[in-house]
């Protein structure tokens, strides 16, 4: 195998519309492979702390083109990725390519791989029923034959395992399980805001971030919040940090249910002050109705908050009931309230679940996730040796 030095390696990423938590993993792993470039069809610059520490090169216009929108899941659309791709990876002969999912840059990759023998990763961040086209014999037949031609996985989620091993057909030498889409807790902070500029609020505070569409479950929160206010229990806040279609829809339906000096509501905040919001309150409660990960969960997790997290998200995994937060059915808003009347009378748990949530995800790191990637290029470029060197011994 080459030295790192040497070796060539391409991202593929149709849009990083939201991709700010990858900044700080490509950063490390550039330290290892400086000869590294991520494609993209979207791009809005750089995080802030990662100016140009790995390489972007943007090649053309990722545009999506949307089916009937879903009520409470993921939209149906289609992702146009620019085929333009395909003169920067000749022109740059990666040795091994990542590319996101079963996107057209992935199908162009592996019909590239028979001309250039370059090693194919997919990025699988995690699975559920709105984008998992179970139901659809046309991209279940393409997946499946793109596996027999795909050297390695990375799963992000045990549902992205699953549904590899189980619908796709991956073999479980190729498959590298591990949560990647991690937080920074730094790159939360790089904005942190005087203790004037956050709202007043009545402890405990819960805190909702998300964007307020329907999928994100906040009327799930909203009915939780009735439920309390019929058990009589009002001496605590809502939070909600975030900004969407429905917002107005859920304000009206905040005053209309009498919740209006229970919640504040704060709009969109940029990703560098989310920190201080996060060390503001005492909860975070995420009620989706389907996530295939939710890197939210973990952005509060280390910041030390107890974690209330929907069944739904592919992150539940990161929260163990009674431990660090506790799991819960958004279709069943008095679960939720049930847990939130929990931490508020007996508060003394907060610190405790606050603390294990912060112990547990110290393994999930842009370095552990960098290292992750290191080991997938070691593993497939080895495995090209000795493909090679078996070759060898049967030529004359």
């Amino acid at each position: 195998m080459k030295g790192t030095n040497s070796l060539k390696i391409a991202w593929l990423f149709p849009s990083l519309e939201r991709g700010s938590y990858w900044h700080p993993i490509w950063s490390e792993f550039c330290k290892t492979f400086p000869q590294t470039i991520v494609y993209t069809g979207y791009w809005t610059g750089f995080s802030a702390g990662f100016e140009n520490t790995f390489n972007i090169e943007v090649v053309g216009e990722t545009r999506y083109i949307r089916d009937e929108p879903a009520a409470e899941g993921y939209n149906c659309r289609f992702i146009y990725a620019p085929p333009s791709v395909v003169k920067h990876l000749v022109r740059f002969q990666p040795d091994v390519i990542f590319t996101s999912g079963f996107s057209i840059w992935t199908v162009l990759a592996l019909l590239l791989k028979f001309w250039f023998h370059w090693r194919v990763v997919v990025l699988y961040d995690g699975n559920s029923p709105g984008i998992d086209h179970r139901s659809s014999k046309v991209r279940y037949i393409a997946r499946r034959l793109m596996a027999w031609f795909i050297d390695a996985y990375a799963a992000n989620s045990q549902t992205a395992k699953e549904y590899l091993l189980g619908f796709i057909g991956a073999k479980e030498t190729q498959l590298f399980s591990r949560p990647y889409l991690v937080p920074q807790a730094t790159a939360l902070l790089q904005k942190q805001l005087p203790p004037d500029a956050l709202p007043a609020v009545t402890r405990p505070t819960f805190i909702f971030v998300g964007d307020l569409i329907a999928r994100k479950g906040v009327h799930s929160l909203l009915a939780a919040c009735e439920v309390l206010q019929q058990r009589g229990v009002e001496n605590y806040t809502v939070v909600i940090v975030g900004d969407g279609v429905q917002r107005s829809e859920l304000e009206e339906a905040a005053r209309s249910r009498c919740l209006s000096d229970r919640l504040v509501w704060t709009g969109w905040v940029e990703y560098g002050s989310l920190g201080s919001y996060f060390r503001h309150a005492d909860v975070f409660v995420f009620p989706t109705l389907e996530d295939i990960w939710g890197m939210v969960v973990l952005e509060a997790m280390v910041l030390g908050k107890p974690v209330l997290c929907s069944q739904w998200a592919g992150s539940c995994e990161m929260v163990t009931d009674g431990k660090n937060g506790y799991v819960f059915d958004p279709n069943h808003p008095e679960e939720l309230a049930d847990a939130m009347q929990r931490l508020i009378q007996t508060p003394e748990l907060i610190a405790t679940m606050g603390q294990q949530s912060e112990q547990m995800v110290t393994a999930y790191t842009p370095q552990a996730a960098s290292q992750l990637f290191i080991d997938i290029v070691s593993s497939v470029l080895n495995q090209k040796s000795e493909s090679r060197s078996s070759t060898a011994r049967f030529l004359p």
